[in-house]
């Protein structure tokens, strides 16, 4: 896939495409898997936007939640958006042709897929594209002997699975409101803005200007921007904090936004529960999953010896498999006595950026228009 898109997404706007498409909805779905309910009648679906968008789950989507759930289905059969799309990723596109073998399989995998839950489990999300592909065109369906008896491949569950023995979610969570400064140094904690630079990833995307515009209790604004190249226009994700979240993109700008300001972790999900430990580049962590509204997941990564968090995935719904993003956190500095990551790596289903700070300011002024909804330009 395209490993840039611009993407604009705000608590009442998300615009993902040249068009500039308005997206007001509500998502529905259940914690444990069930795929996202349908589009408002006051939001345009993406069986009316686009052309020959016919299946019966996907035509009911919004666009945004539309395009998120492409990228799942490409990661899933490791497929480059022009594998259906002739031209995909030039100016000579063709979105609407028809004649593309695999195209039109992917509409018959798709009905497929909801069937299977829908007789098998009850209409809860079992089965996905991933279970069957894993990045492979044609699904394999017998296993090499070199494999049965070589170091398995580890994949982690979207649910994790309980970790018997481990510190409870509390303690866990605990550990990281003191690690980061405290509880009483987090609570003076108002506002912050944060700046620097994002290079995207294997060097492609090039290199731009960074800002994180945050402010309690759940407002934040990332900004990049490619000074030498004004034609690409600026990548803004916002998040104001003042009207309820519609799709699992904001859902996730929301949590984004929260999580911001340490202090309140404990209150931005439910249901937090404990996995089994996981490595990262060969180091163990401390493995906390929490529940979101409307479907959201988010599996966090605690260092088990500094306290502080390494890892953030989230998945939003959508009917061929979650939505995953991935943010990770090191370089830790102390800035007036509380803890901030000076790197994000930040990665999601249609790129990858890592971002390197170089300056964070706290308890400023910020415009209430940095949280607003951006202007096209």
């Amino acid at each position: 896939m395209k490993l840039w898109l611009r993407l604009t997404v705000t608590a009442v706007m998300a615009v993902s495409l040249s068009g500039g498409f308005g997206l007001i909805y509500r998502a529905a779905a259940q914690a444990r898997g069930a795929a996202p309910a349908t589009a408002p009648e006051t939001v345009k679906k993406a069986g009316e936007v686009f052309k020959n968008v016919t299946t019966s789950t996907l035509k009911e989507l919004p666009v945004d939640d539309f395009i998120a759930a492409m990228g799942v289905m490409s990661a899933a059969l490791g497929y480059d958006c022009a594998d259906c799309h002739v031209g995909a990723g030039s100016d000579k596109a063709d979105f609407v042709i028809d004649t593309i073998p695999q195209k039109k399989t992917a509409r018959r995998m798709v009905e497929m897929v909801a069937s299977i839950n829908r007789t098998n489990f009850a209409g809860v999300q079992r089965v996905t594209c991933w279970t069957c592909h894993h990045g492979q065109e044609v699904p394999t369906t017998t296993i090499a002997l070199d494999n049965l008896y070589a170091t398995p491949i580890m994949e982690d569950a979207d649910v994790v699975l309980p970790g018997v023995g481990q510190a409870s979610a509390d303690e866990i969570l605990d550990k990281y409101i003191q690690a980061v400064g405290g509880s009483q140094r987090l609570a003076g904690l108002t506002s912050f803005v944060a700046t620097g630079a994002s290079l995207g990833y294997g060097g492609f995307g090039g290199d731009a200007e960074f800002t994180i515009f945050a402010k309690a209790p759940n407002q934040r604004t990332t900004v990049i921007t490619f000074k030498d190249h004004p034609e690409r226009g600026d990548s803004v994700w916002a998040f104001d904090g003042r009207y309820e979240l519609v799709g699992e993109e904001l859902d996730g700008a929301r949590l984004e936004a929260q999580m911001a300001f340490p202090g309140q972790i404990k209150q931005v999900l439910s249901n937090w529960r404990v996995g089994l430990r996981r490595a990262i580049s060969g180091r163990d962590y401390n493995v906390v999953q929490g529940t979101g509204s409307r479907g959201l997941l988010a599996t966090l990564y605690f260092d088990p010896e500094s306290g502080l968090l390494r890892r953030m995935v989230r998945y939003g719904p959508s009917p061929v498999g979650r939505v995953p993003t991935q943010i990770d956190y090191t370089d830790y500095r102390d800035v007036g006595g509380i803890k901030f990551p000076f790197e994000y790596q930040f990665s999601w289903l249609d790129g990858r950026y890592t971002a390197k700070l170089k300056e964070i300011k706290m308890n400023v002024a910020i415009d209430p228009a940095k949280f607003g909804r951006p202007v096209s330009k």
